[in-house]
């Protein structure tokens, strides 16, 4: 068995997680799903960018790199949110 070439860019990082992350949150704004929901459709946002997009033709590698844009992108917010709500409860809590 021969295991598929990957290549990670700069189109994975900069452009595909971005992406992915305020496609997530226009969803959860105009749709309002259940907040189980939310990985789900961050994974299957990665998978068809992946597959369709910036993996085309190349199906093992597209359905490899479509959960990693997927999983990158959740771990991003999951930081970005922790992030912000952390540096929010210092300032209310300074002297």
């Amino acid at each position: 068995m021969d295991f598929p070439t990957i290549h990670t860019n700069f189109w994975d990082a900069v452009i595909a997680i971005p992406i992915i992350i305020l496609l997530t949150q226009l969803i959860k704004i105009l749709f309002k799903p259940r907040a189980y929901l939310v990985p789900n459709i961050a994974v299957i946002l990665g998978l068809f960018i992946s597959i369709f997009i910036s993996h085309r033709g190349q199906i093992a590698t597209g359905i490899f790199m479509g959960f990693f844009y997927g999983y990158a992108a959740i771990g991003n917010f999951a930081s970005l949110k922790t992030s912000v709500l952390t540096f929010r409860g210092e300032k209310q809590n300074s002297p």
